[in-house]
């Protein structure tokens, strides 16, 4: 089993921020989640995580040997980090939703991110066909994880929704990945 948990809250979530590439740590209300959801899943055996701090630590909270990989790492939104989303102008967000190769200045496009998460997500597949491997990671690249797992483009994410520190679960199929749950939410 994949199991793909993004990480838990952080000041900047709380504050409604664009995060990106911003090194924030869990605030407490981000550590609670991040145990209770590694003691609802249990043992695993692989553990991935994003370099990112906020991932580490929701990471660390679960018993299985960890591995850094920087391709779960959050989408780069550049000049947008920090940002609060009600100050991105609207046109840059229906650019955004439109056009895969759109990149605010300094920053990363979705298609990008595509191309590194889905072969960061075949090989955690392959992984997980001989046990459970948890990636913590992000909103972006979990949503571009489940659509690849669906079969879709990166387009797709824009149209589903992922609490902090949630669970979608990917199992191998004779076909390729098929998703089993989606922004399932383990914690109190």
């Amino acid at each position: 089993m994949l199991i793909l948990v993004r990480h838990g809250r952080t000041g900047g979530n709380a504050a409604g921020q664009l995060q990106g590439r911003i090194d924030n740590p869990l605030d407490e209300v981000g550590r609670r989640q991040a145990e209770q959801v590694a003691a609802a899943i249990g043992h695993v055996d692989h553990v991935i995580s994003s370099p990112l701090l906020r991932a580490r630590q929701t990471a660390a909270m679960f018993d299985g040997a960890l591995t850094i990989d920087d391709r779960w790492i959050e989408l780069d939104y550049g000049e947008l980090d920090g940002q609060p989303l009600a100050d991105v102008p609207r046109e840059v967000w229906a650019t955004w939703r439109t056009d895969p190769h759109f990149a605010p200045a300094g920053g990363e496009t979705m298609h990008a991110l595509d191309a590194r998460v889905r072969s960061a997500a075949t090989e955690a597949l392959e992984m997980a066909r001989t046990g459970t491997v948890v990636v913590v990671s992000h909103v972006s690249p979990i949503k571009a994880a489940i659509a690849w797992a669906l079969g879709g483009d990166v387009s797709m994410s824009w149209r589903c929704h992922l609490d902090q520190a949630s669970v979608s679960r990917i199992t191998p199929g004779p076909s390729g990945p098929v998703l089993k749950t989606f922004n399932e939410t383990l914690y109190r």
